[in-house]
């Protein structure tokens, strides 16, 4: 099975349906991702970020996108960074998350992941993810960290 860095690449070598095609089978692997209908805009060791369509589907009581979908697109992001960067002798599974919500998020909302090259040669097994999302002008309407417990996979 091709990794998600190899299947985000070559599907987005065909322009428009090929994102939609990877952003759809990402969601298939883990369904709770649909419900926020993510759109991938770059995939890469150590950085995702995707944009969470702002729909009624995802508001909350007050018109805007609710924390619990902010928090979902913030997972998204970080499980793509993660299988974009693990080296190929490690496994990894989020462990917590710590999270600060600073603005409403009243439009589409950019997830951004971020880790360091070196976190993921280190021998700690914590490893934290920066997270951070963006509504269109630029402002931060939540951030934190996902932390992950990375170790060796076993032997087969």
């Amino acid at each position: 099975m091709p990794s998600v860095l190899d299947l985000y690449r070559t599907l987005n070598r065909v322009p428009v349906v090929g994102a939609r095609v990877f952003d759809r089978a990402f969601s298939f692997k883990a369904p709770y991702f649909g419900t926020i209908r993510p759109h991938f805009v770059s995939i890469e060791p150590n950085r995702a970020e995707l944009v969470i369509p702002n729909r009624r589907a995802v508001h909350n009581h007050i018109g805007t996108v609710h924390a619990i979908a902010l928090c979902n697109g913030l997972e998204a992001a970080m499980g793509a960074l993660a299988e974009a960067t693990i080296p190929a002798s490690k496994r990894w599974i989020p462990k917590g998350m710590d999270i600060a919500y600073t603005a409403k998020a009243t439009s589409d909302i950019t997830c951004i992941a971020e880790t360091d090259p070196e976190q993921w040669t280190s021998d700690d097994p914590d490893l934290p993810v920066r997270v951070r999302g963006l509504r269109d002008d630029g402002t931060v309407v939540i951030e934190g960290v996902i932390r992950l417990w990375v170790t060796d996979r076993p032997s087969k």
